[in-house]
């Protein structure tokens, strides 16, 4: 079985650029770029856990509930820029590892979400590409849409349109449209009769 996991990579690669400057604001409200780093690790960290529940068929949740995963990304955003960084390339490694390791029958296991859909385990690199890509540009130090392949704008757009449910046809740029619909700041995305699109809210 072939699971690709370039676009884990190539965010993985933008995050560590972007997390060069811990310093300051990111761009989602109320989180600072330390936040943000820790819910990367945090992240990674938890679909270590479904990685582990597809291999041995252990349950083991991503979350063990929602308020300790703000209680864990809150006191993770104290720790020193050095730290974060540290954590972060530990935790990614780690995933990388362990993903690496499943055979094509433990691919194949069923697991949940942190929402409790059932997904395939080869869901799991897809949901850590969107962690990665997104949360690149959300650390606010540079990097945007623009800069994310071209491939995975495509099909982020028609992830979050299957889970959105409510966006009709869109015109504009491929980056502002998957900014759109991802929630975050964006520019010339129209409808199709040259209507201002409405903003949406967050997703992810």
């Amino acid at each position: 079985m072939i699971v690709v996991t370039e676009w884990v990579e190539a965010g993985t690669a933008l995050c560590r650029q972007a997390l060069v400057d811990l310093d300051g604001p990111s761009l989602l409200p109320g989180w600072t770029r330390k936040h943000v780093a820790a819910h990367l690790s945090l992240n990674a960290e938890a679909l270590g856990n479904l990685v582990h529940w597809a291999r041995t068929g252990e349950e083991r949740r991503m979350y063990s509930s929602a308020e300790q995963r703000s209680a864990d990304i809150e006191a993770g955003a104290l720790r020193s820029a050095d730290e974060l960084r540290a954590w972060f390339e530990e935790s990614a490694e780690t995933l990388a590892n362990a993903t690496a390791e499943l055979t094509d029958e433990q691919w194949r296991s069923t697991v949940l979400t942190a929402q409790g859909r059932e997904v395939p385990a080869t869901d799991i690199p897809w949901m850590r590409s969107r962690e990665v890509m997104i949360h690149a540009v959300d650390l606010g130090a540079g990097v945007t849409f623009a800069d994310l392949p071209t491939d995975f704008l495509q099909a982020l757009c028609a992830d979050i349109r299957a889970k959105r449910g409510d966006v009709g046809d869109l015109s504009g740029p491929l980056p502002d449209i998957a900014a759109y619909l991802a929630g975050r700041p964006y520019t010339n995305v129209h409808l199709t009769d040259g209507t201002p699109a409405e903003p949406l809210p967050p997703w992810l």
